[in-house]
């Protein structure tokens, strides 16, 4: 009988951990390329690795020949990051629901598009194997500003600042 609760109460525990790591991974990634945007000033982007999805994982890197796309013998690789669980989604807007999707930061640190405007952008990242009554709850947002600034929040908490178009 003990069992029968404990397990179920650990598996759910588990994968809100999983959600919480694949967040964190995704802001540092994203505070790794602003840094080395600026560091190296020129551009650096956040591309998934299949060109398509960022579920499957993501790179970071220096786009030294300012091509916007990763050439492996030219551009600097920061990091590369390997796909999340599947019963994990990553969608986003502006620029990272492009097709294909990326974020690219300038030289000065801020959040660009291809095009050369500035460019806010969100990813939304939630848990696909909750009833819908509780997906609120295993939502986590990462919000990119204008600036570049990337910050993390819980939409069932913070509803009021955690839009999926703010750009703070």
């Amino acid at each position: 009988v003990l069992m029968s609760v404990a397990v179920p109460s650990f598996v759910d525990f588990q994968r809100h951990s999983e959600l919480t790591s694949a967040t964190n991974t995704l802001t540092a990634s994203l505070n790794a390329a602003r840094s080395e945007a600026m560091k190296h000033g020129t551009n650096a982007m956040v591309v998934p690795t299949d060109s398509s999805a960022w579920r499957n994982g993501w790179r970071v890197f220096v786009d030294k020949n300012l091509n916007q796309e990763f050439d492996a013998w030219v551009d600097a690789l920061v990091l590369e990051q390997p796909g999340v669980a599947n019963f994990l989604e990553i969608s986003g807007n502006g620029s990272s629901n492009e097709s294909p999707p990326y974020v690219l930061y300038n030289g000065s640190g801020y959040s660009r598009v291809k095009s050369g405007g500035f460019g806010a952008l969100t990813f939304t990242i939630k848990r696909n194997d909750v009833p819908s009554v509780r997906t609120a709850e295993q939502t986590r947002r990462l919000i990119v500003s204008r600036t570049g600034r990337v910050r993390s929040c819980r939409p069932a908490l913070e509803a009021a600042t955690c839009k999926e178009n703010s750009t703070d």
